[in-house]
Parts: structure tokens; sequence; C-alpha cells
């Protein structure tokens, strides 16, 4: 695979970028899964993901484009993160806007990539990916985390503070819980309520849309409690699940 190159910023001779852009050759491949992992490790500065070579972005929209199922999603998902990290990060606040035309490229590849994904945890990551490209709301990664794990810890937003509760979506039922290895009916569990479809508005609403159309049910019926409520089973305190996904991840 050929390798785009931004003539609006120069490469770096040092052996930094040097080694980053092997990495990335590694990765174009499509043949070295383990350069994947090596990306992350090396893209991961001062606690966060960092985008500081011009190659990053044009060569993941290329993978995006001309990889595989597998490769394009590992190229969606880091892209979607190093966005992510960058709107938090005032040296790189305007990457989006210095690469709109590489975003909107990772962006039309996920959404097709979308459409045909057959497994429920994949089709969960791409979508995950696309509100990341998108940008509108930053907690996208833990919203589908639970929804791919079944569960999510918070704190109880009870004002007087209670311990952490776990709210399970997934395999062991529909409830939330003061345990994290509680099953439905144990004591200090209670059921969730979920949303109905037709009562989901603006995210809520267009996942679970998107979810049915693109023959996703499970994921659809997951996204109905993940946007429905929640009672605490230690003061009895009810909340909106998705209000306290956002919490968290703040």
């Amino acid at each position: 695979m050929e390798m785009t190159t931004s003539s609006a910023v120069p490469r770096s001779g040092d052996s930094d970028s040097e080694r980053l852009t092997a990495l990335l050759e590694r990765a174009a491949t499509g043949r070295d899964g383990q350069a994947w992992s090596d990306l992350w490790t090396e893209l991961y500065h001062n606690g966060s993901l960092d985008v500081a070579d011009p190659l990053v972005l044009p060569t993941l929209a290329d993978v995006s484009e001309n990889g595989d199922a597998g490769e394009a999603a590992s190229a969606l998902h880091l892209a979607g993160a190093l966005l992510v990290q960058a709107d938090q990060r005032h040296e790189t606040r305007n990457l989006r806007h210095a690469y709109a035309s590489e975003v909107a490229r990772l962006l039309t590849s996920a959404n097709r990539w979308r459409q045909s994904a057959p497994d429920r945890n994949d089709y969960c990551h791409l979508v995950e990916a696309i509100l990341n490209l998108e940008g509108e709301i930053s907690w996208a990664e833990d919203l589908f985390w639970g929804l791919v794990s079944g569960e999510y810890e918070f704190e109880c937003p009870d004002p007087d503070g209670c311990a952490s509760l776990w709210v399970m979506i997934g395999e062991r039922g529909h409830f939330s819980a003061a345990e994290d290895d509680a099953l439905p009916g144990d004591t200090g569990t209670l059921p969730l309520r979920p949303a109905g479809p037709g009562a989901l508005d603006g995210l809520g609403r267009r996942l679970h849309d998107l979810a049915v159309a693109d023959g996703h049910p499970e994921v659809a019926h997951a996204l109905t409690y993940a946007f429905g409520e929640a009672t605490c089973p230690e003061c009895g305190r009810r909340f909106p699940v998705a209000e306290q996904i956002a919490a968290a991840s703040l």
C-alpha cells in the first residue's frame, strides 16, 4: 500500500519519526497484527495519545479504505481515539480541522464497514469509532465498553454519596447491583427500566435506529437499557444510565 504524505507539514528526520514511520508501514501492509499494538504504545505519551507526525492520520485513512475488515477496524479505532485525545489537548485541539479531508475519509470508511459488520462486538467498536471521529461526544468509548463487557461501574449520583454500584446490561441480565458478582434477584439488586424505543431521542434514538437498520437487534435492545434508568440499591435513587456514563468519563 502506498502511503500518503501531508504537504502542509514537513516530516521530521529524527529517530522518533523514523520509528513511527516504520510502524505505520508495518501496519499498512496488513500482515503484521503486532504493529497495531506497537503503534498504540508509540503514540502514548504523558498519559494520553498524541499525534505529532503528519503521516499518521493520512495512513490510517488509507488503511481504512484499502485494508481488510480487521485492519480497517484497527485503523478506525486508533484514529478515533487520537482525535478524541487531541480535542482535550490545547496544543492539538485543531487537529480535526487541520486534517478535515482525512477525517471525512475515515468517517466514510467507518460507515461502510459498519453496515457489513456481522459480529456484535465488532459492530459496537465501529459505531464507537464513528462517534469519536464525529467528535460530538467524548464518552463513546465508555458507552460501548459497557455494551461489550455487559457492565458499567459508577458512583451513586446521590449528593450524600453511596458505595460504588454496577449496572448490568448483558447475558447476566439487566439490573443494578451493589456487588459486581451479583446475579438477578440477589439481595442488593434492582431491575433496570429500559427506555421504550419510541421514547428515545437524540443520541439514543440515533444509535438504536442504526442498530436496527444494520441488523443488530441485540445491540438495539441493549441501548434501550443504556439510555434507560437504573436505581441505586443502597439509597433507592433513580438516575438515567447514560448521564452517569457521561459523568463517569469526565
